[in-house]
């Protein structure tokens, strides 16, 4: 991991956490000639008990020292879930290792029968990446062939936000990409600096001004469990529950299984795509 870009990763996440909290939370007074969104550097170090100076030099990403209790206050003051304090930490002062897990394109054969053993319920697996590793025929027929699409694009996040079909597909697009891009950046954060992420954050900003809208924001979000809404052009409303598998034996993937919700048609509405597929 790069240094310098983690420093400046870490200025970046604090300026923006800095900039959501509003005096009244810390118990301060607006004031009339306040133009800082958020609070103010000497505010935020004054509550949490650290020098001015120290917490400024911290936010330009030099490179200082931070222990464990600072980063706890600080966390306290910025009112961060548990999410975003351990990528603090992370950022800060390297706790989860920074050592890459390599990014698994192949997996063990069982791993893709208990894909397939699941029917017509959508099912893939993915690496930190978020490429798609694996997948089952009941996730292209929900989603697409993912085996027609190039290497480059059998990506969960440029899925989300190239593919047009998709996107029009999505009752709330919107909602699910700002989750997604969390998930994201909790599922990368020990990558920053690596040429691949670096790469498909550059491609992404490229064609997607959503993704340059949000990206700098820094949300992060280890876990995506909202119910997901997809109007399929075959069938109609699905509505599913995904869930996120977290794999012992592989812990560099995940395992994403979109149950269809209960009391809803959408069991039914899978069993028509299969049905349908194989009479093509």
């Amino acid at each position: 991991m790069d240094e310098q870009e983690r420093r400046a990763a870490l200025a970046q996440f604090l300026r923006t956490r800095r900039e959501r909290i509003s005096p009244q939370q810390v118990g301060l007074p607006v004031g009339k000639r306040r133009r800082t969104p958020g609070l103010r550097r000497e505010e935020l170090a004054t509550i949490a008990g650290v020098g001015e100076t120290w917490y400024t030099w911290l936010e330009q990403g030099r490179d200082i020292t931070v222990s464990a209790p600072i980063l706890e206050s600080l966390a306290n003051v910025l009112a961060l879930d548990a999410d975003e304090r351990a990528h603090l930490f992370i950022l800060a002062r390297k706790q989860i290792p920074a050592t890459s897990i390599p990014a698994e394109q192949a997996v063990d054969p069982a791993l893709q029968f208990i894909l397939d053993a699941l029917g017509v319920t959508p099912a893939y697996i993915l690496n930190p990446r978020s490429d798609f590793v694996v997948w089952n025929q009941a996730a292209c027929d929900v989603y697409t062939d993912f085996s027609a699409l190039l290497p480059q694009e059998r990506n969960f996040i440029w899925f989300l936000f190239t593919d047009q079909r998709y996107r029009a597909q999505l009752i709330d697009w919107e909602e699910e990409a700002q989750r997604a891009l969390a998930l994201f950046r909790a599922s990368t954060q020990r990558y920053i600096g690596e040429a691949w992420l670096t790469k498909i954050i550059t491609d992404l900003e490229r064609v997607s001004p959503e993704f340059c809208e949000w990206w700098p924001h820094y949300d992060v979000q280890a876990v995506h469990n909202e119910p997901k809404q997809i109007r399929h052009p075959l069938v109609g409303l699905l509505l599913m529950q995904p869930t996120i598998f977290y794999l012992a034996d592989h812990p560099s993937l995940r395992m994403v299984v979109d149950t269809p919700m209960a009391g809803t048609n959408t069991l039914t509405k899978l069993m028509t795509l299969a049905a349908s597929r194989s009479e093509r």
